[in-house]
C-alpha cells in the first residue's frame, strides 16, 4: 500500500526486533504514556513546530508487535525498569493495557543456540510473522526497527548472513521499511543490496546517536571550523544492562566503536591519536557514563585541554529518537520515497552515504527531509 499519502489516523505497525528489551519496552510504554497525556513528548523532534504538517502518523495510531528471544513479559519488563529508575514510578500500571497488548504480539525471536533451521527458513518464517502482524492488525503499512544487542561485525567469509540481516531480508520480504538502530550489520551486508535497491521501500540507519556521539558531532565541527588542531581524542564509557553486557565482547564492542570514531575521521579529516574503551559495570543497569579527553593546539601551539562528562540513562535517550525514526520514516513509505535515507543522519552514528558529520548540517537536511514530506504547497 506504498505510495498512498500517509494521514495521522492510519494505523502503523512497529515490529521491532529484540521487543522485549529496555530500549523497547522505554518505546512502547513512553508512546503510550504520551498518548494518555500522562507526560510531554520531551526529547521527540518530530513533536516540534518543525515537522508539523508532514502527515506523520499520530502516536495513537502506532501499534507494536516483534520478535524477542527472551521470554520476559512487558509488563514485568517496565516493573523493573520502574524499579531502576529508568521508568516513572507507577507508570507501568498506568500503561499496562498497552503493554500486554504489544507482548501478545511478539514472537520467538532467533537464531537459536541450538537452530537448526537455515537462513531461508529463518527468513521466511519472519517474514510470515511481519506478514501476519500486518494483516491481523489490518495496518495499513509497518516499519521495522533492529534494537536488538550489538553483534559483531559479519565476516566476509560466513556461509551464514548474521541475524541482523535475517531480519532485515525479511522485513524487505515482508514488503516493511527498515530502521537500523544497532551498529549490526542489518542492510549493510553484500547480499542485501540488490533486494534492498529492487524492494521501493524506504531505510535507515545505522546506530542510534543518542550520548556520547552526539556530543562528538557538535564539537568536532567546532574545533575544525576554529582552525584548532586536534591532537588527540580519547574517551571512555561505562554502562551495564544488556548493552553492556553484550559490548563486553570485544568484536561486538570493535563495531560499536567504529561509529563512534567515523564522526571524527569525517568531520576533522583525520583520526585523531587515542582510544575508545567500553567498560561493562553491571551495577549500573540501564545508566551509562561516557569521559571524553580532547588535546589541541591553538595559536603559536599552545597545548589546551577539553574534557566532557556525559551521564544519562540509555533507554530514556534512545525511545524518543526510535519513535521519531519511525514515523518519518512510515511518512517517507507512504509518499513513495524509496532506499537509503541520508536526510535522517541527525539521528545515527552511522548514517546512510551522503549525510554530513556534522550535527547542524545533518538538522538542516532533517528540516528540508520535513519539507520534502509536506509536499507541494
Amino acid at each position: 500500500m506504498s505510495g498512498r499519502r500517509q494521514t495521522s489516523e492510519d494505523p502503523t505497525g512497529v515490529w521491532i526486533v529484540g521487543a522485549r528489551g529496555s530500549v523497547a519496552t522505554t518505546v512502547v510504554a513512553g508512546c503510550a504514556a504520551l498518548t494518555a497525556g500522562l507526560h510531554e513528548p520531551t526529547g521527540m523532534v518530530t513533536e516540534t513546530a518543525g515537522f508539523a504538517g508532514c502527515a506523520l502518523p499520530a502516536l495513537e495510531s502506532l501499534v507494536f508487535g516483534g520478535h524477542d528471544t527472551a521470554v520476559c513479559p512487558l509488563p514485568k519488563r517496565a516493573e523493573e525498569l520502574a524499579f531502576g529508575g529508568v521508568l516513572p514510578h507507577g507508570m507501568p500500571a498506568a500503561v499496562s493495557g498497552e503493554l500486554h497488548a504489544a507482548d501478545s504480539a511478539i514472537r520467538p525471536g532467533g537464531p537459536l543456540r541450538d537452530e537448526r533451521r537455515g537462513d531461508e527458513e529463518l527468513i521466511a518464517a519472519f517474514a510470515k510473522d511481519m506478514t501476519d502482524f500486518r494483516r491481523e492488525k489490518s495496518l495499513v503499512r509497518a516499519v521495522v526497527v533492529n534494537l536488538a544487542s550489538t553483534e559483531p561485525a559479519a565476516s566476509p567469509d560466513s556461509e551464514r548472513l548474521p541475524a541482523s540481516s535475517l531480519y532485515a531480508a525479511a522485513a524487505l520480504r515482508a514488503g516493511c521499511a527498515y530502521v537500523n538502530f544497532t551498529p549490526s550489520t542489518g542492510l549493510h551486508h553484500p547480499a542485501l543490496q540488490d533486494a534492498a535497491t529492487a524492494s521501493g521501500l524506504p531505510y535507515a540507519g545505522r546506530d542510534g546517536k543518542t550520548g556520547q556521539t552526539l556530543l562528538r558531532s557538535v564539537l568536532a565541527p567546532m574545533f575544525h571550523q576554529r582552525a584548532l588542531s586536534v591532537r588527540a581524542w580519547s574517551g571512555t564509557n561505562l554502562l551495564g544492562g544488556g548493552d553492556g553486557a553484550a559490548l563486553a565482547d570485544p568484536a561486538a564492542a570493535a563495531a560499536k566503536n567504529a561509529g563512534k570514531t567515523r564522526v571524527l575521521t569525517d568531520t576533522l579529516g583525520c583520526r585523531p591519536d587515542g582510544e575508545l574503551h567500553i567498560d561493562d559495570v553491571p551495577a549500573l543497569g540501564d545508566w551509562k557514563t561516557a569521559w571524553d579527553h580532547v588535546a589541541f593546539d591553538g595559536f603559536l601551539g599552545t597545548r589546551m585541554v577539553l574534557q566532557t562528562i556525559w551521564q544519562g540513562c540509555d533507554s530514556a535517550l534512545a525511545a524518543p529518537l526510535v519513535l521519531d525514526l519511525v514515523r518519518l520514516t512510515a511518512a517517507a513509505h507512504a509518499s513513495g520515497i524509496s532506499g537509503p535515507l541520508p536526510d535522517l543522519g541527525f539521528f545515527f552514528k552511522d548514517p546512510d552515504p551522503g549525510a554530513s558529520a556534522a550535527l547542524s548540517d545533518q538538522w538542516d537536511a532533517l528540516l528540508a527531509f520535513a519539507n520534502r514530506l509536506r509536499g507541494p504547497v
